[in-house]
């Protein structure tokens, strides 16, 4: 019952894209099981280069096909604009894309009020949403409002939500001149409805059908461990859960059919947006790591904060996953340095602390203890081999393994699909 599941290490931006591009060549199923389209997955291929946000990134192998399960929240003028887009390059999408009528539908009104609660905090050092409407969709979720797919399907059904909802979402946005008209919203609606048919489907029984006839199962986890909204840094978090864990309900796959969970991991650290980031460089290092790596928004296009390694947090993610594998991308990003750092500690008021045992607070206090290493001065695009990466790389991806007691299963040396090694 091979079912791998691809999980970020990090704060999301892991480079998982690729990972799953990889490995979907040889999987029967992709499926992306939490989050919306904001996240997103860069793919480069003889196809182009490719940013998706909801379809899973084994679209481009042909004899895979792809799910998109009843966890992720679903902006369908995004999707339809997706299967536009890789439907233009000559690839077959109908037949070969499916998805759960349990997923919420973002709305118009999550959008306004992701806009009006940002307005309304106006302060710093708060989340940064991406503007999509996440947040908002999954407070209906949980508190009984939610729109799905499933609804759509039924237009009365649909018709009677959304009138208690508007009612409800107008008379929050009017005080900040904002109002939605019912018979726009579901003209828009009702024309998607027509688009996307043909693509609904019972995930859960494919899925489970599938594992049952032994059939190769890649999971697709979107934004990282640390932007998890149990076990991030709260509150600076994502609306689902980003941890392993969350396959299992998000995907509707019982725990002991997931047989390998690999984690995605950059050479070093990133992420966007207010927060705690310990191993931060808001120096030279920070904007050179920034602009060899291209460390933007794949969603947002907005700059991403960049530091060096931060091995604490790997090995709480190593811990919270449960990963037999981890996966180490953007390595070639560091070919230029001369001397390379990790972090290997964390101290705080002169005491040795764990990610695990800190407040959101202390984490933004605590001290990140460095091994420094030699760089290795030139470019490794070229290694076909773990052999065959200088000795001084060598050196400092098994001292991560060392570290975090987690095997380097695969070394990405660059953005194209076969600038990988296998170890």
């Amino acid at each position: 019952m091979p079912v791998t599941l691809v999980i970020g290490s990090q704060w999301g931006d892991e480079g998982k894209g690729k990972i799953i591009d990889y490995l979907a060549k040889d999987s029967d199923f992709v499926v992306r099981f939490h989050g919306g389209n904001n996240a997103g997955h860069t793919i480069v291929n003889k196809y182009g280069k490719f940013a998706l946000h909801l379809i899973p990134g084994g679209i481009f192998n042909l004899n895979t096909k792809a799910v998109i399960a009843n966890g992720v929240v679903i902006d369908l003028s995004v999707l339809l604009s997706e299967i536009e887009l890789i439907e233009k390059t000559g690839i077959k999408v109908r037949g070969r894309l499916f998805i759960s009528p349990r997923c919420h539908l973002i709305m118009p009104y999550h959008k306004l009020l992701e806009q009006v609660y940002e307005e309304a905090k106006k302060g710093k050092n708060t989340p940064q949403p991406t503007g999509r409407g996440i947040g908002p969709v999954y407070a209906d979720k949980v508190t009984y409002n939610g729109i799905t797919l499933g609804d759509l399907l039924d237009k009365k059904s649909f018709k009677e939500k959304l009138t208690v909802q508007l009612l409800i979402k107008n008379k929050i946005l009017k005080p900040f001149g904002k109002n939605l008209r019912k018979d726009s919203v579901e003209k828009e609606f009702f024309s998607m409805r027509r688009k996307i048919l043909p693509f609904i489907a019972d995930t859960f029984t494919m899925i489970n059908s599938a594992i049952d006839k032994k059939q190769k199962i890649l999971l697709e986890g979107a934004q990282g461990t640390f932007l998890d909204n149990d076990w991030g840094v709260y509150p600076f978090v994502t609306a689902s859960n980003a941890v392993s864990g969350g396959a299992n309900a998000g995907a509707g796959i019982a725990p002991q059919k997931i047989t390998k969970v690999l984690g995605v991991a950059k050479a070093y650290t990133t992420r966007v947006g207010f927060g705690p980031f310990p191993t931060e460089q808001k120096n030279g290092i920070g904007e050179k790591l920034r602009e060899i790596g291209g460390e933007y928004g794949a969603t947002t296009g907005r700059p991403r904060r960049c530091g060096w390694l931060d091995l604490e947090m790997i090995r709480f993610a190593v811990k919270i996953n449960g990963f037999t594998g981890i996966c180490i991308t953007k390595l070639d990003i560091l070919d230029n340095f001369e001397e390379i750092k990790v972090c290997v500690q964390y101290r705080l008021n002169g005491k040795p602390i764990k990610y695990e045992q800190c407040s959101t607070k202390e984490f933004g206090k605590v001290k990140p203890v460095y091994k420094t290493y030699k760089g290795w001065r030139k470019s490794i695009k070229e290694a076909k081999s773990f052999r065959d990466l200088p000795r001084e790389a060598q050196i400092y991806l098994r001292d991560i393994e060392e570290m975090v007691g987690v095997k380097i299963t695969y070394v990405s040396t660059g953005v194209k699909r076969n600038e990988i090694i296998k170890i």
